[in-house]
């Protein structure tokens, strides 16, 4: 019987056994990691050398684009790696790591989502007392709060999950060490801890979704109020970049860990992790530096190039 002393390692799952197929998926996932890597990396730039975008939202929008980088570096080179080397493997430690870092990032990417809601919040709602109540000392010690918050829940949530006896062998059908998938190989009886993390999570989770509702409809009731089409036209612009990132990330993530594990892997299982784990470093940069004028600036002085 393998438990979590004897298992060293852990089998990916494959794309294709086609040699041709496995350049083409290293090749596409080459091209999507350059591009988050790329706009995060523009984006954190303009933010740090304009002075003019030293303000709360791009402090944050700066860490969400940190976080992006995290995130896409956690599954992305590995599975490129593997299909450049017609390998499936997996260390152990290589999956601890993964399953930590990946819930840390993803996790700290959807707190500072819910402070970014309460940002845009203050500022259309309460703009007379927006410099006292977002002031920098605010803005660190909420980020710092948030980080520090989720690297605990996601040390909880490592540990619960490699404390459990693995029954199933050792082939982890995703293409990175996902929790749910890592549960399908667990004994009976023997992973009911991580569950119940996994349920605190989604409580979680939900309380920060609601929270976010609730700030943009009061956001969205205070921007119909504006007399000008060209006020209201701004604050649509910034916000509803916010509600398409969050959408797009809670909708799929909620569904990949909710959903009744199959007992085999499939496409759907495959294209949602691609949705809630690739999609959205490499959407953001896109995004923001589109629909955002002073990022768009920012970035025009930076290359020299019309965006």
């Amino acid at each position: 019987m393998s438990n979590r002393t004897t298992v060293t390692e852990f089998l990916l799952l494959g794309y294709s056994d086609v040699r041709e197929l496995q350049i083409l998926h290293f090749m596409v996932f080459l091209v999507l990691y350059l591009a988050a890597l790329t706009g995060n990396l523009l984006i954190i730039i303009a933010i740090a050398l304009d002075h003019h975008l030293h303000t709360p939202m791009y402090f944050f929008l700066m860490s969400l684009s940190i976080l992006d980088l995290g995130s896409i570096s956690v599954t992305i080179p590995k599975s490129m790696a593997n299909s450049l080397m017609n390998t499936r493997s997996i260390s152990y430690s290589g999956c601890v790591a993964q399953v930590f870092f990946l819930i840390f990032f993803a996790e700290a990417d959807f707190v500072l989502l819910t402070i970014m809601a309460y940002d845009r919040y203050v500022a259309i709602c309460k703009p007379l007392h927006y410099e006292t109540i977002m002031n920098r000392r605010a803005c660190v010690q909420m980020a710092a709060s948030a980080w520090i918050s989720v690297i605990l829940y996601a040390s909880l949530h490592t540990e619960n999950t490699f404390s459990i006896t693995f029954c199933g062998g050792n082939m982890v059908d995703q293409f990175f060490c996902e929790i749910p998938q890592l549960l399908k190989l667990a004994c009976s009886n023997s992973y009911f801890n991580e569950v119940g993390v996994i349920g605190f999570g989604v409580c979680l989770s939900l309380i920060c979704f609601v929270f976010i509702i609730v700030t943009y409809v009061q956001i969205l009731t205070k921007v119909l109020r504006i007399p000008s089409e060209q006020g209201r036209h701004k604050t649509f612009s910034t916000c509803l970049p916010h509600l398409i990132v969050i959408s797009m990330f809670v909708s799929t993530a909620v569904f990949a860990y909710m959903k009744p594990i199959s007992s085999s892997p499939s496409a759907l299982d495959l294209m949602v992790a691609v949705l809630y784990s690739v999609l959205p470093p490499v959407m953001n940069p896109i995004i923001y530096s589109i629909r955002n004028k002073e990022i768009k600036a920012s970035l025009r002085k930076l290359t020299g190039v019309r965006i």
